[in-house]
């Protein structure tokens, strides 16, 4: 288990991270999300001893993070850093041994990775052969290799397709099944809402958001409404509570002051009976995320 207790890490007079805690248990997936800046990338420095945090403590299983603990972690930071003249092999074997493993029992695996991850070309070619989308996921194999128990993942998605991204998810799922603990930052929160038991939303430096996922959506209330109707959008915007209408797929999202304003609309819309679709649901993350930063702008 991973626990982060009150960090703070100041730049001079600059707060990168204020007064930061949060906790990851043994097979559980915290997503961390904010605007660039936010403090996401100080946050891993600091778990990873890169940063020493001016106020706080972090332990990794009741004990501070120490040379032994880092052996145990799987980091892949925004900023990739992979030897291009090396082969896909050589890297992977470099931090493969970093963390303490053995040649010949790495060497087994790679050729498994490479299917795993539909790596397109050989073990045995230079990286600088590979595309980038395939050096990308040579840097996630080196990052998985030795099968971490804790998995720090900054903006692990970018520069992945769709399909790959997909990959991706579903090894970091593999991983915590296992057992793994894991934080990743991503702004897509498309990926956050897919794979993480918890969140943390950090807005300049400060957690203004956490806990478990469908909690925190449920807590907005159900305020989203999908619809599928042949009312129009200026009989809906007549109704007191409507904030926002928009097109979706075969219908339209109506974004609501309060639920009870869904109940207005259930019964405009069915009072001729039968409609397609009705669907009042908790805002979308990316929604949570969008009031959290007026409010705090707001503030």
């Amino acid at each position: 288990m991973l626990e982060v207790k009150n960090i703070t890490k100041k730049f001079g007079n600059f707060i990168a991270v204020e007064d930061e805690s949060f906790k990851i248990d043994d097979g559980k997936i915290l997503g961390l999300i904010g605007q660039n800046g936010a403090g996401k990338s100080t946050t891993f420095k600091m778990i990873l001893n890169f940063l020493k945090p001016d106020q706080g403590e972090i332990f990794w299983n009741g004990q501070k993070i120490s040379d032994p603990t880092l052996d145990e972690i799987g980091f892949l930071p925004e900023e990739r850093g992979i030897d291009v003249n090396l082969t896909a092999e050589q890297q992977i074997l470099f931090f493969a041994e970093l963390h303490g493993l053995k040649r010949k029992e790495v060497q087994g695996k790679i050729d498994d990775w490479f299917t795993r991850f539909d790596v397109r070309g050989k073990k045995t070619d230079k990286i600088k052969k590979f595309s980038k989308g395939n050096q990308q996921k040579i840097q996630i194999i080196a990052t998985l290799i030795h099968n971490p128990k804790l998995l720090i993942l900054d903006e692990p998605f970018s520069g992945l397709d769709p399909v790959n991204t997909s990959l991706f998810l579903n090894e970091i799922k593999i991983a915590a099944k296992n057992g793994a603990s894991v934080i990743f930052s991503s702004h897509d929160m498309g990926n956050v809402s897919e794979i993480s038991d918890d969140i943390l939303m950090l807005i300049k430096g400060k957690a203004v958001l956490s806990g478990d996922i469908n909690q925190v959506r449920s807590s907005f209330g159900r305020t989203q409404l999908y619809l599928e109707s042949p009312i129009s959008n200026d009989e809906l915007r007549k109704i007191n509570g409507v904030l926002d209408i928009s097109n979706h797929e075969l219908g339209r999202i109506i974004r609501l002051a309060d639920e009870k304003t869904g109940e207005k609309i259930f019964k405009l819309v069915t009072k001729n009976g039968f409609i397609p679709a009705f669907s009042l649901q908790p805002p979308t993350l990316d929604e949570i995320f969008r009031i959290k930063i007026d409010n705090f702008t707001n503030e």
